[in-house]
């Protein structure tokens, strides 16, 4: 198959920032037709009105359909949400346990102090997207997923049966396993999970372009990631991750965590649904399954991709001051999307 139509994607997980970040990096995913936009800002994303106006300058800056989240803290007001989500504001609350990631220092750190706010969303039907992993320094940083199912996950569900989830960007079999066990629950999987593993990052020598938390896993576990994504199965759908850094934040003795894979996400994708034999399920994956786990309808229009030479694309894009490095997979990649389909 040279040449794959598709109902456009959508992104289930995307971070543009804000300032003049946001301005160079909501272009790079025109590809999508909507995305769940990330609220750790700093300041964060923390009231209605604060999704107002971010979303105001999302779409200034050049994405045109934005889906908000709210940023969950200890002192959210449950009202605020549920009216915030009535109007149409936001789609979801962000869930980030303080210090698991960039900018969530002021997530949570005490969950029976968000038992009021999780118990109002149930009731309103607003849903809950989740960075699952623990942050306790005891639990070393590949178990840190494993380790949020049994100690967070598992009795957040039991407590809040109706409470729409989506555990983002999973990493292992473990949370595979674990939404396959829980009917109703939706997980996203990024790109880079897709296409590298820790080897890839790691022997010889550190690649910071392909550091990210939660942090690439074992070969065994992206196996078990692929199978799930060309599965078809409704509960996983497409979600980027993609996070944008500065370069030089990127190339530093401390490197920030982060995969910027916005521009070329579905072309690398369809390299892995075709070397899994599985092209004729990409559309599920990137375009329906997330829409249906939302109650959105699919988006109405297409993208065709195809296969040629080898995909050129930038080592990074430059501009407002900015410079962000994209993720390399580190191999030729040779579909290329089509604008108009």
């Amino acid at each position: 198959m040279d040449s794959l139509t598709i109902r456009r994607p959508d992104d289930w997980h995307l971070h543009l920032r804000d300032g003049e970040m946001l301005r160079l990096v909501a272009p790079a995913s025109r590809h999508f037709g909507r995305a769940i936009v990330m609220p750790n800002l700093v300041p964060p994303v923390v009231t209605g009105d604060d999704a107002r106006a971010y979303r105001d300058r999302v779409i200034a800056a050049g994405f045109a359909k934005p889906l908000m989240t709210l940023y969950l803290t200890e002192g959210t007001d449950p009202d605020d949400v549920v009216r915030a989500h009535a109007d149409g504001v936001i789609h979801a609350v962000k869930l980030y346990p303080a210090g698991a990631t960039t900018n969530s220092a002021s997530g949570v750190r005490d969950m029976g102090r968000v038992r009021p706010v999780l118990a109002a969303m149930e009731a309103a039907g607003v849903p809950l997207c989740l960075h699952g992993e623990v942050t306790a320094a005891e639990v070393d940083i590949f178990d840190r997923e494993a380790a949020f199912l049994d100690r967070v996950l598992t009795p957040l569900r039991a407590a809040h049966p109706g409470l729409k989830l989506t555990l983002e960007h999973v990493t292992t079999s473990d949370a595979v396993d674990w939404v396959r066990a829980h009917p109703g629950v939706g997980a996203t999987i990024t790109v880079q999970h897709l296409m590298a593993n820790r080897n890839d990052m790691l022997a010889g020598g550190m690649r910071p372009h392909f550091y990210c938390l939660p942090i690439l896993k074992r070969d065994t576990h992206q196996a078990v990631l692929r199978r799930a994504a060309t599965s078809g199965e409704a509960q996983f759908f497409l979600g980027t991750d993609s996070a944008p850094h500065p370069t030089h934040a990127k190339e530093a003795s401390c490197c920030a965590a982060g995969c910027f894979t916005a521009p070329h996400a579905l072309p690398l994708l369809a390299h892995v649904f075709e070397a899994e034999g599985a092209l004729d399920r990409m559309e599920a994956f990137a375009s329906l399954n997330g829409p249906a786990h939302y109650g959105l309808p699919a988006n109405d229009d297409t993208i065709t991709l195809t296969k040629g030479e080898p995909l050129d694309f930038p080592e990074r894009i430059e501009g407002h001051g900015q410079s962000v490095t994209l993720f390399d997979p580190g191999h030729p990649v040779h579909w290329h999307v089509t604008e108009p389909a």
